[in-house]
């Protein structure tokens, strides 16, 4: 059985500008999971601190919530959301278990990730396993000073994508990134001597694949990347 680990983001405070909360990224979390069981892999949830605080708030508006993926997230005892509750914390979990280290994102992500030691510690163990790794949208800023069990930085070399500066430009959150001491994606990649690849549209699903590396750039690429992360897997 293929089991993998999907991280979330433990940051849920106030963030944008409308007083609204960053946290879990619903359908960047919720969207990989739904992909990763339908292709029969087994999934479990880890944060930081072993607990789930909260969603993005912005991430719970239509334009990104289908009614669909909202009547998962309101039924308490959806596999989902049993889940996701049930997140662990690195501590508890026997790494040589798990095959796929899917990083989700939301502007939470950014904050926290690079600042979350031992679940970067679990993305160089799985690799050094020969395991598959996944982030989307924010989740690359977790590369972010990480390195290999040998000492290496991860991601040097390697090709990239993650949510654009044009995204965080056009969002206004540009500056609130900068004045939280937070990366853009791209930033990640130009200071750990990798290589960001551009999407010719920021909205629209994008993925690159490089190695056992698989990063997609927003929300509408949440499924692809974990499809791709499976069969990067399988190959």
């Amino acid at each position: 059985m293929v089991k993998a680990l999907i991280a979330i983001t433990s940051y849920n405070e106030v963030f944008y500008q409308d007083g609204a909360r960053a946290g879990v990224f619903v359908v960047e979390a919720l969207h990989p999971y739904e992909v990763l069981r339908e292709k029969g892999v087994e999934v479990d949830f880890v944060s930081e601190t072993g607990k789930f605080f909260g969603w993005d708030e912005h991430s719970l508006s239509t334009d990104f919530l289908k009614a669909k993926d909202r009547e998962i997230i309101e039924k308490s005892e959806s596999s989902f959301m049993k889940a996701i509750r049930n997140v662990k914390k690195p501590s508890e979990l026997n790494v040589k278990d798990y095959q796929i280290f899917f990083a989700s994102g939301g502007h939470g992500a950014s904050y926290d990730f690079p600042r979350s030691p031992h679940l970067q510690k679990l993305v160089a163990d799985v690799s050094a396993n020969g395991g598959v790794i996944g982030a989307v949208c924010h989740g690359p800023a977790i590369f972010d000073n990480l390195k290999t069990l040998e000492g290496n930085i991860f991601i040097k070399g390697k090709k990239l994508t993650g949510f654009t500066d044009e995204g965080e430009e056009i969002l206004n959150l540009a500056q609130i990134m900068k004045d939280k001491g937070m990366k853009t994606i791209k930033q990640v990649a130009d200071t750990n001597g990798a290589t960001y690849v551009q999407p010719a549209d920021p909205w629209g699903s994008f993925v690159v694949v490089d190695g056992k590396l698989v990063t997609g750039v927003n929300p509408a690429s949440a499924a692809e990347t974990a499809a791709k992360t499976v069969e990067t897997l399988k190959h």
